[in-house]
């Protein structure tokens, strides 16, 4: 068979590729075994390692687990570019539940629509994000509701002056969190990290990953452990510069799309890469990535305060 396109291929880029037979999350398995003590995801300063984030998503799978979600379950994703994300994310897949990216943007009309259509009883989000699901619930099938905080994921001194910001911006609300209503960070530290085993296999579906429905109301399309492990390896053998284990990968490109899922935070774990997540895009033009105090400087600017010097 003639094939035209092949001396347009880069330097090193490789004509056919070897797929390996495994679910999607045994990248983050194989990078927590070759990479442990290696950053995986930082933000704002605050890094967490590939072991760390390996035994998180057990933690988050088995705490989903608790709470009755099983294998073959939808479950909403409604966040930003935040580790909850990632941990939330992995955790789902670990447990085989379906992962339903939903764009955080969404008002309640399009949240009513990409649930109902999943089927999904239950959704992770940020808190600031309950009341546009509250005005839902009654139309969905929802019966678990997780939420979480930036503030959970922010540094400690920034974890503090969070509020503030918060406050400014409308983004700061109290929920009292009693079932159905749950806080993520509390439901993982009572679960377990030892990694749960429900006979996951490549064919299994991983996620509804929704259209942007400009043609009509979105339609859920259904992609394998498969299709996801074959699109990241093709994204990184595309590319065959990057080093495994020590690559930086600015993640501002969301992940609730599927080219940031794909080319940044699936083809990041399986490199085994620093994930530098931004939660939108960022306010500050030049930062120093090995600087934490220079980031902390840049978000308190952000937030209208200026530092003093002598």
């Amino acid at each position: 068979m003639d094939r035209p396109w092949l001396p347009c291929y880069e330097p090193n880029v490789p004509e056919t590729i070897p797929y390996p037979d495994i679910p999607l999350f045994e990248f983050l398995k194989t990078s927590a075994t070759r990479f442990p003590d290696k950053t995986a995801l930082s933000f704002y300063g605050k890094e967490m390692t590939y072991r760390e984030l390996d035994e998180a998503t057990n933690q988050f799978a088995n705490a989903l687990k608790a709470l009755g979600i099983q294998k073959g379950d939808c479950v909403g994703i409604m966040l930003p570019n935040v580790p909850q994300c990632v941990i939330a994310y992995y955790g789902v897949l670990k447990l085989g539940a379906v992962a339903v990216m939903t764009n955080p943007l969404y008002v309640s009309s399009e949240i009513q629509v990409q649930m109902a259509d999943s089927g999904a009883k239950t959704i992770i989000a940020l808190d600031f994000f309950y009341p546009r699901i509250e005005a839902v619930l009654k139309e969905t099938q929802l019966e678990n509701i997780i939420l979480t905080s930036v503030r959970d994921a922010l540094p400690w001194l920034l974890s503090l002056l969070y509020p503030l910001k918060a406050k400014r911006e409308g983004q700061w609300v109290k929920i009292h969190k009693v079932p159905p209503i749950y806080d993520m960070k509390t439901l993982m530290n009572s679960a377990s990290d030892s990694p749960l085993d429900v006979g996951v296999t490549p064919d299994d579906l991983a996620i509804l990953q929704y259209t942007g429905g400009t043609t009509g109301v979105p339609k859920g399309v259904m992609l394998s452990h498969r299709n996801l492990v074959v699109n990241a390896i093709q994204c990184r053998n595309w590319m065959p510069s990057l080093e495994e284990g020590k690559e930086r990968f600015l993640s501002v490109i969301p992940f609730f799309h599927v080219y940031g899922m794909s080319t940044c935070m699936n083809m990041g774990i399986y490199l085994g890469a620093t994930l530098l997540l931004q939660a939108r895009f960022p306010f500050i033009r030049k930062c120093n990535g090995n600087s934490k105090r220079l980031q902390e400087e840049n978000w308190l600017k952000g937030m209208g305060f200026q530092k003093h010097r002598p």
